[in-house]
């Protein structure tokens, strides 16, 4: 393909906007939890529901999403997806309730299906020697997302507290959480429009039977004299692509394909499982459990974001060149570090209500109801919450608890900040982008959009359990002992990659068929 033309990679860049929604919608959640357990009252598996919904409908997603644009055409999938951003993100900023919130959230989730197409899609218009990048451009936009939703939070909150007159007419000051869910809106909006300017896949079009409208799409992409040999190429690998689901499904699950199916579940189980998700959609009130205070820990989300996109970056530039398996092996030694860590920042904390940092004490509950605890010290936060939370009520812990974590509590904020952020930055170089870059290259072309598909289910549903799971996590195990689970997981990841991660850099879709599924 044509290396030094740059319409491939604009292409890339329209597509992958999806990827910035993604990492928008995923990451606004953090700020808005917070406004939302007092003012619906949710209890720890409603605000794990909150978070997780459109996980949960992703699951769903991934069995369908990618099938389908098989079947209808990536680009056609793309535009439905795209439009359920847009209707998630309106209803969102007005959900009356509970139930809505988790419902409009949902339908965002089944708009994350985004993130397996537009690999899909990437990876069947880019030149071989660029494909990791350009694949791993989508991973930059969810990052880039992830920050521009922490900066819009912490924004979003500092203008609340202000008092200019346009703050209150707007309701930003009393409505801060609907605001935080409605700037989803315009990325939604600006993508809906801009995917009319992309061409349909080539590669499936050619499975189609169009290979005249291929032909047309591939002069954009490809040297004149290089065109017959790549479609016969496609036609030779795809000659079973007209086949049905079913039957496509019993191929995948054919002993032949055991080794890449083990690859990809290996990859998208721990992308998952070692906890990336519980900490960008958590990020607020993983700070605030630091006893930052709230302004703080929006302040230090805008970090994590941050963090995320330059060393996305690092990781765009390396992959093609370090390869994908190194890129994994430093990342999960990292993060199993910064795990560490971060558990041992928390574990380490000690609380204590005294006579000064009660009489300082901004809360709405009466702090008399505190004054028996004067003088105890607790090793574990979830002893001292647990007591707190007998003394003034649960409604009350939900008000007041990251105030009182933040007067009481002797830690040291900034072992927890360079844990979290150590984790990030390793998440960023490895699992983030390298995931969804072999997902796109291991699978025969035929077999690419309903493996994606199963393997995608896989990491959604770890995702789901990572995220519900997390509020109770903490209140149960604790903090510390969390983020230990994480890095244990880490480290096992890790052994599992050294032994059976393959490199594809540099290679061509059809050359990484022939040696992973030899005589496919």
């Amino acid at each position: 393909m044509k290396e030094s033309t740059p319409i491939s990679f604009r292409i890339a860049v329209i597509v992958a906007l999806g990827g910035f929604i993604f990492g928008f919608d995923a990451s606004v959640i953090s700020g808005v939890v917070g406004y939302v357990t007092p003012e619906f009252g949710l209890n720890v598996w409603q605000q794990g529901l909150v978070v997780s919904a459109p996980t949960l409908a992703a699951i769903f997603a991934s069995l369908s999403v990618v099938p389908l644009s098989d079947f209808v055409g990536r680009k056609r999938m793309l535009q439905v997806v795209s439009f359920l951003y847009f209707v998630s993100a309106i209803v969102s900023a007005f959900a009356p309730g509970f139930w809505v919130l988790v419902a409009a959230r949902a339908v965002g989730g089944l708009a994350f299906g985004s993130l397996m197409i537009t690999p899909v899609y990437i990876a069947e218009i880019a030149p071989p020697k660029q494909r990791g990048m350009m694949v791993s451009v989508n991973q930059m936009n969810i990052v880039i997302g992830l920050s521009a939703a922490y900066f819009s939070n912490y924004l979003l909150v500092q203008l609340s507290q202000t008092t200019a007159q346009w703050v209150s007419w707007t309701g930003i000051d009393t409505h801060t959480w609907r605001w935080m869910l409605s700037m989803e809106t315009l990325p939604a909006l600006a993508w809906v429009i801009l995917l009319f300017l992309v061409p349909e896949s080539p590669r499936w079009l050619i499975v189609k039977g169009k290979e005249k409208e291929a032909r047309q799409v591939f002069t954009q992409l490809l040297p004149i004299d290089q065109i017959n040999t790549c479609i016969a190429e496609i036609k030779k690998q795809c000659a079973e692509s007209t086949r049905s689901p079913f039957s496509l499904l019993k191929e995948l699950f054919h002993p032949c394909m055991k080794h890449v199916l083990l690859i990809g579940a290996l990859v998208g189980i721990i992308q998952q499982i070692t906890g990336i998700n519980a900490v960008f959609f958590f990020a607020t009130s993983i700070f605030e459990q630091s006893g930052v205070g709230t302004d703080a820990a929006f302040a230090q989300a805008v970090f994590v974001g941050v963090i995320n996109v330059v060393f996305t970056i690092f990781a765009m530039l390396l992959i093609d060149r370090l390869g994908r398996k190194p890129l994994m092996i430093i990342g999960l030694s990292v993060i199993a570090a910064s795990m560490a860590l971060t558990s041992w920042g928390f574990s380490s904390a000690r609380y204590e209500i005294t006579d000064s940092n009660l009489e300082s004490l901004e809360i709405t509950t009466k702090k008399e109801l505190l004054t028996p605890l004067i003088g105890q010290v607790f090793e574990s936060d979830v002893e001292f919450k647990k007591e707190i939370t007998e003394r003034i009520g649960a409604d009350a812990m939900r008000t007041d608890g990251a105030a009182i974590l933040q007067v009481t509590m002797d830690i040291n904020p900034i072992v927890v900040l360079t844990g979290i952020l150590g984790f990030v930055a390793a998440f960023a170089i490895s699992l983030g982008p390298v995931m969804w870059v072999i997902l796109s290259e291991i699978f025969p072309n035929h077999l690419r959009g309903i493996a994606i598909a199963s393997i995608g289910f896989i990491n959604a549903m770890t995702s789901f359990a990572v995220q519900f799971l997390f509020p109770w996590e903490i209140e149960k195990l604790g903090t510390g002992p969390t983020f230990a689970i994480y890095g244990v997981f880490a480290v096992i990841g890790l052994i599992l990659v050294l032994r059976y991660l393959p490199e594809t850099k540099g290679k061509t879709l059809e050359q990484i068929k022939k040696e992973l599924v030899p005589g496919h």
